[in-house]
């Protein structure tokens, strides 16, 4: 996921916030809003994880690198 995908999900995270803020819409579109927010936020998640996995980052001195015995 590139990062503008990353920054379209941030803001529609933000955008669900005010509109649960809001508290105007039925219980049962809050709550499948409140359902897309989680399934989101778990996506933006993952992608987080990859690029820190992805990251060039050296290894410090006295451990070893993931994935080595």
């Amino acid at each position: 996921m590139p990062q503008d995908s990353l920054e379209r999900l941030i803001e529609r995270l933000e955008h669900a916030a005010v509109t649960l803020r809001a508290n105007e819409l039925p219980t049962d579109r809050a709550a499948a809003l409140v359902d897309e927010c989680a399934r989101m936020a778990a996506e933006a998640g993952s992608e987080l994880d990859r690029q820190v996995r992805a990251a060039d980052v050296p290894v410090a001195p006295g451990q070893m690198a993931l994935g080595n015995s």
